[in-house]
């Protein structure tokens, strides 16, 4: 088909004339291609993948050629910008060959920070660095976010990436939940105006060829998870509600809403004990029909969380469809179920085929696939991609990861660390001598004399992560949950160095520890949420201030914890930390 018979490709006609255009002129497996939104990887030096065993993933050929999908989570980290530019221009040719030409919409989970999780966020590489959406909340900076927002757009554009699968609008109401690194803290206005900010930043002040589109997660809702186990495994498919308070986590949402958020994922979780039905968000019709559409009016793209169908191997383990509550229905079934409640796309998925089968035998109407594909369509429409799907990948390295992008990242990286107990060790005098663990020698000389042993030290910097449970598989690991209680024999290795010197502790709080026996023996204790070692120090030695706050309340006991109700904010009795607290240096 040349480009005079593709009459949707004039860009003077109005959108949705060229929807209509291109939507009568797509066959059934055409149609079925859009429905599916799943993992995609590079080959070897940039080339398009044969394949990705550790994913269960096909070649690039098969899924453009042979299933005709057209939307993909990249799911590689990257070496270079111009790597990932370069490949994502040959797979937009492969896609320009194909008989509609339907350009590809890439999408990717977070790729900003320090944290390496291949469900969650993935590391920066050549990006610009900037802490983890919980140390952007630990800023409380609604601009500060946006311009995140707004250099993290630019870096996309310049890569081909169109589709953020982010901001994570969830409340951190459970402190054991195991996801609680890329939302913005347990306080829902702050949340809500951090993922507002959010938005606009990816989004700009209009929406049009120069914006990344947002995915918004979890609706309506992760954070309330019984016994904060997380729902991408069956043992925490629940979500509970015991302070019935099932509408307070909507709040974020509805400023999301507000600010123009043009997609939304459903968690994968299934409420229990609420008047909605016990199905996952993905399954449930009362909550994306009921809530999402006809509540609040939402009328854009709604894609399930990945792998709601069928069963996938996951680094070597196997893992069933996350069909929590509806696991006795067939894949078809599930489909069918997925789109009766409302979604449009089915992510982390990859079998058009049972979609078309369920439309040839009847079970689902061709004009039901049509309501949803018009909104995929009118979305790579609006993006400008039918204009033009490349990228000057030239131009990558220059713009990815550039000097005023970085700087702006440090920067935020600064005003994220948050200083929680200071007795007057901090900040420290320059030229100390210093005993360090988990900071290099190099970093260490910058702001005074590393020393090999505590006994020799005028401070020791000790720099630890959050506890968690190990687990079975290597996926779970990705996903830190269980107790909050530090191992007795790390704390026995705190008690033992803050003996011979003053010690400070840098606790990785991706999830609020029981930090009481740490407070109680170290002389200072320090929260980030990702934050290079150079600007650790740079906080810890006065060159620049303190000025991070918590995003959430850290207890003071595991039993305040197991009495407190995951569903309700700030409701473990008698935190030891506050939400909001921070010290000045």
């Amino acid at each position: 088909m040349t480009d005079t018979e593709k009459p949707w490709l004039d860009a003077a006609l109005p959108v949705e004339e060229r929807v209509e255009l291109l939507l009568r002129e797509m066959t059934l497996e055409e149609k079925a291609g859009l429905f599916f939104h799943t993992m995609i990887s590079l080959g070897p030096d940039g080339e398009l993948s044969e394949g990705d065993p550790a994913f269960d993933l096909p070649s690039t050929d098969e899924y453009v050629n042979g299933r005709h999908m057209t939307h993909f989570n990249l799911l590689s980290t990257v070496p270079t910008a111009g790597t990932l530019a370069a490949w994502h221009n040959r797979l937009q040719e492969l896609a320009a060959a194909t008989r509609l030409g339907i350009p590809v919409s890439l999408s990717t989970d977070p790729r900003h920070a320090f944290s390496e999780n291949p469900g969650a966020a993935l590391l920066a590489g050549p990006f610009s660095q900037w802490p983890e959406p919980l140390g952007l909340a630990a800023t409380a900076d609604p601009e500060l976010v946006e311009r995140f927002g707004d250099v993290a757009r630019q870096e996309y554009l310049a890569v081909g990436i169109r589709v953020a699968l982010h901001p994570q609008v969830d409340l951190a109401t459970e402190p054991r939940w195991a996801r609680q690194l890329q939302t913005f803290g347990e306080d829902a206005e702050l949340s809500g105006d951090l993922g507002a900010a959010y938005v606009r930043g990816f989004q700009g002040s209009s929406f049009g060829p120069g914006s990344v589109s947002t995915m918004t997660k979890h609706f309506p809702g992760g954070g309330p998870q019984k016994d904060g186990e997380d729902p991408h495994f069956e043992y925490g498919r629940e979500q509970v509600y015991p302070g019935d308070n099932f509408e307070h986590h909507l709040k974020p949402f509805e400023k999301v809403f507000a600010a123009g958020g043009r997609q939304i994922m459903p968690y994968y979780g299934m409420p229990i004990g609420t008047r909605y039905e016990e199905v996952g968000f993905g399954f449930n019709r009362s909550v994306l029909t009921g809530l999402l559409r006809e509540r609040y009016g939402f009328d854009g793209i709604v894609c399930t969380d990945w792998g709601l169908v069928t069963d996938h191997p996951i680094m070597g383990t196997p893992f069933p469809a996350r069909a929590w509550g509806v696991e006795h229905l067939t894949p078809k079934q599930r489909i069918v179920k997925i789109l009766d409640a409302g979604a449009d796309q089915f992510g982390g998925e990859a079998c058009p085929e049972l979609l078309v089968e369920l439309v040839r035998d009847g079970e689902v109407s061709e004009e039901r696939l049509d309501v949803s594909a018009r909104r995929l369509l009118r979305e790579k429409f609006l993006l400008g991609l039918f204009e033009d799907p490349f990228v000057d990948a030239e131009k990558a390295d220059a713009i990815v990861g550039k000097a005023d992008f970085r700087a702006a990242g440090i920067e935020a990286q600064r005003a994220s660390v948050t200083v929680l107990a200071n007795d007057g060790a901090l900040p420290f005098a320059a030229g100390a001598r210093i005993y360090a663990e988990g900071l290099a020698d190099e970093v260490v000389t910058q702001f005074g004399t590393p020393v090999a042993t505590p006994a020799e030290a005028d401070l020791a910097i000790l720099r630890l992560q959050a506890p968690y449970e190990e687990r079975a598989s290597a996926f779970e690991n990705f996903f830190h949950a269980g107790p909050l209680d530090f191992p007795e024999e790390t704390l026995a290795h705190v008690r033992e160095i803050a003996a011979q010197t003053p010690t400070v502790v840098d606790v990785f709080l991706d999830r609020p520890a029981i930090l009481a026996p740490i407070v109680d023996a170290a002389a200072a204790v320090v929260a980030n949420w990702g934050v290079s070692p150079v600007v650790l120090l740079e906080v810890l030695s006065g060159a620049v201030p303190a000025r991070g706050k918590l995003p959430f309340d850290v207890p003071r006991s595991t039993e305040a914890v197991l009495a407190s109700r995951p569903d309700v904010p700030f409701d473990t009795e008698d935190p030891l930390f506050r939400f909001g607290h921070g010290l000045s240096l």
